[in-house]
């Protein structure tokens, strides 16, 4: 299994838009603080695919070598998505894809249901091709367009199994995973989108906190990933986080316990 980290942004992005805190205003001034939305490029042997279809997908494509189209004019080696959740900053670039002729999304009940809207967008367009994930239950907080209870499985950690190589993908964290998932995992990826509880708070983009908001913080996880016998990273850094400062002190606290921070264009091998 091979492995391209396509983006380690929270929604929005590093930088925001229409935000100019120190996280994104660092990032205009030095452009190698930029982060693009959190997604994987994942090369198996049964084919290629993307987790989670952000906003900046077609320029995360073509950041990776082994997704550019070839050697024919409309031959993608893109097999489809596999998505961890239903939120915008993680679908909605599904409808950038529409110039494929079939594509395959795996996702649970919960987020296919959510996704009905951008399904019936498409048909006319793409055929897609649906299947379950093999997914690791975290939270029940669906995006706020999703009007509709559902089934439960909003958020999960994803599995993603090649041979002997195993992959645990979970930008978006409210609840600790099955620790013997990720003890048997060859790679964690995990939510860093903020360094503490109170940050949303403390930073004013929110009345709520980190965990409030469907988080854990990194100072409640980075204990419990340095205890795996595993490479751990974090990914989904909020604009807000410390991190995106690579000066911050908060990046040898990370080092001297062994939990890296992902970073864009990041190659992995399992």
């Amino acid at each position: 299994m091979r492995l391209q980290v396509l983006g380690t942004a929270a929604g929005g992005g590093v930088p925001q838009w229409n935000c100019a805190c120190p996280g994104c205003s660092g990032a205009r001034a030095h452009p190698a603080r930029v982060r693009r939305h959190a997604s994987l490029a994942v090369r198996l042997a049964s084919g290629c695919y993307v987790v989670n279809a952000t906003p900046d997908i077609t320029d995360q494509i073509e950041s990776c070598p082994w997704l550019r189209p070839g050697p024919g004019p409309r031959e993608s080696p893109l097999r489809g998505v596999i998505l961890t959740d239903a939120e915008l900053d993680h679908t909605i670039g599904l409808l950038r894809l529409r110039e494929a002729d079939t594509l395959e999304i795996h996702a649970t009940p919960a987020v296919r249901q959510a996704l009905r809207p951008f399904a019936d967008i498409l048909a006319p367009y793409v055929q897609l091709a649906w299947h379950d994930a093999d997914a690791l239950p975290i939270s029940d907080k669906r995006p706020r367009y999703a009007t509709e209870p559902g089934p439960s499985g909003w958020v999960s950690a994803l599995r993603i199994t090649d041979g002997d190589s195993t992959l645990i993908y979970a930008p978006a964290m409210g609840a600790w995973p099955d620790t013997e998932a990720l003890e048997q995992a060859d790679c964690v990826i995990v939510d860093g989108t903020f360094w503490d509880d109170e940050e949303p708070r403390r930073t004013g983009i929110s009345s709520r906190t980190a965990t409030e908001m469907g988080h854990l913080p990194i100072e409640a996880t980075m204990e419990r990933l340095s205890r795996l016998d595993t490479r751990c990273l974090y990914t989904h850094l909020n604009n807000t986080n410390p991190l995106v400062d690579p000066a911050a002190e908060q990046h040898k606290v990370l080092a001297e316990l062994g939990v890296e921070v992902a970073a864009d264009g990041m190659v992995i091998d399992l």
